[in-house]
């Protein structure tokens, strides 16, 4: 298995090497200037000299993604089974959860720091609304996808609704909801962010949202692209803690994550 794993990891490995060395040498070849376009000796070199910076940033950052994410997971689940308990409730009211996908966040983020205050709140709203929808619509079509048969046995032996749920239906909806989790866990760090952009903080406690505002002003692009590469271990760390949760929990039972 760990021979496996390394030989699936060099070849994403090397892609990268390459083109770490051709960023380097087109950068310094063509003399562009650090302020456009550094090269990443330059972003490792601010990375290391701001790092007590981006950590305390992404720490903020992630609290917030966080409770989104936590939301949008308590939230999902809860609405996708209020929907699919009624056909005529799905038709009324999934058409709306569409709007949390469509809707811009960017405008609709000024009107939370009116109703939530400008900060953390806000910005946890923000990684809530972008990083709902995936989990309603997976969930939901995790408990619609339970095969009849199964259904016809429960009601057969008697089985009510609450038991059909527990017992039958969000077993079966598991893989669906971990994909949906898995998709929210990345658009919760996008939401924070973004609502970091509008929300603001004060200088003890910014974000990596401020922190890309304050050096892009400042025309630092070297610590902008640090930012931004902590942004995505973010979500990247993330996404795997989703990840490995829903491969231990249905690696017993379901071979979608069984790896055969």
């Amino acid at each position: 298995m760990k021979t496996e794993a390394l030989r699936s990891a060099l070849a994403p490995l090397a892609a990268l090497v390459i083109l770490l060395v051709l960023w380097e040498s087109v950068t310094r070849l063509l003399s562009i200037p650090v302020w456009l376009l550094p090269p990443p000796s330059a972003i490792a070199a601010a990375g290391a000299h701001d790092a007590s910076t981006l950590l305390g940033a992404a720490i903020t950052t992630g609290r917030s993604a966080l409770v989104g994410f936590g939301l949008s997971a308590v939230v999902g689940v809860l609405a996708a089974i209020v929907l699919a308990s009624s056909r005529l409730l799905e038709r009324a009211l999934y058409p709306y959860t569409l709007f949390l996908q469509t809707v811009p966040i960017v405008a609709v983020a000024p009107l939370l720091v009116l109703w939530f205050g400008p900060g953390a709140r806000a910005v946890a709203i923000s990684s809530f609304i972008v990083s709902l929808f995936p989990v309603i619509a997976n969930t939901l079509s995790g408990l619609r996808s339970v095969e009849p048969p199964l259904r016809d046995l429960f009601r057969l032996y008697g089985a009510r609704r609450l038991a059909r749920l527990w017992k039958l239906e969000l077993p079966a909806s598991l893989p669906h909801l971990f994909t949906g989790l898995r998709i929210a866990s990345g658009l919760a760090v996008i939401g924070a962010i973004v609502g970091e952009f509008v929300a603001g903080f004060s200088e003890d406690a910014a974000g990596l949202g401020i922190l890309v505002l304050s050096a892009y002003r400042q025309l630092r692009t070297d610590l902008l692209f640090a930012a931004v590469l902590a942004a995505s271990v973010l979500g990247l760390v993330l996404f795997g803690a989703v990840s490995l949760t829903g491969s231990r929990l249905l690696r017993r039972w379901h071979p979608s994550a069984s790896g055969s």
